[in-house]
């Protein structure tokens, strides 16, 4: 399956310093069962968003300007905890968001984000904490790009981060495709192999 490339995310990127928001804040169950996928991001953080009238609820980062545009969110740790259900990355990145930063991720939502064409970044808890400070007082530093290729993060008010990602899933994102694409990309490698192995010990190859 191929997936949307991403290589460097540059744009405005919205404070969210909350720890352990799960999938269900992100996404809750009930609308998984109603609404394709392309209707998502409407729900997304629905919670935090919304008012219990349903009307937006004003403190709440993306519905204020500028931070309604963000395609990076800075958030708390064990962002994506909980169920694992795939669909609040495709909630989150039906907002445009790109590349969440967090000191710590949930283990599966974590993976699912490189699937689905989203950049989960890991950093330093006082670090990321710093960053989400920065975007919040001043509206002239909510900028910045995210650049894979580098591994590195560069704000608006001069500095360089670095990051790490694992150099497999750093492929899929900089090459557009899953785990199932990059293996089969290697398809001629795997067949030599298979047929090299057949010579060297048929009876694995043979019928019961």
């Amino acid at each position: 399956m191929t997936i949307d490339k991403l290589a460097v995310v540059e744009g405005i990127a919205a404070p969210l310093p909350l720890a352990n928001i799960d999938t269900d804040i992100i996404i809750r169950i009930d609308r998984l069962a109603k609404l394709p996928r392309a209707e998502l991001a409407r729900f997304a953080f629905e919670a935090l968003r919304y008012a219990p009238d349903g009307s937006e609820n004003p403190a709440f980062v993306l519905n204020r300007p500028p931070f309604r545009d963000a395609r990076i969110l800075v958030t708390g740790e064990n962002f994506g905890c909980g169920s694992s259900r795939e669909m609040a990355v495709w909630a989150i990145s039906g907002l445009g968001i790109r590349v969440v930063i967090a000191p710590s991720f949930g283990e599966i939502f974590y993976a699912n984000c490189f699937q689905n064409g989203v950049l989960p970044v890991v950093l330093a808890a006082a670090t990321v904490a710093g960053i989400a400070r920065r975007i919040d007082s001043d509206p002239r530093m909510v900028r910045m790009a995210v650049d894979l290729e580098r591994c590195e993060i560069r704000t608006a008010w001069g500095e360089t981060i670095p990051f790490t990602v694992e150099t497999l899933r750093r492929q899929m994102l900089l090459e557009g495709a899953d785990e199932i694409a990059l293996t089969l990309a290697r398809e001629s490698a795997i067949s030599a192999f298979q047929a090299r192995d057949r010579e060297q010990r048929p009876w694995i190859y043979e019928a019961p």
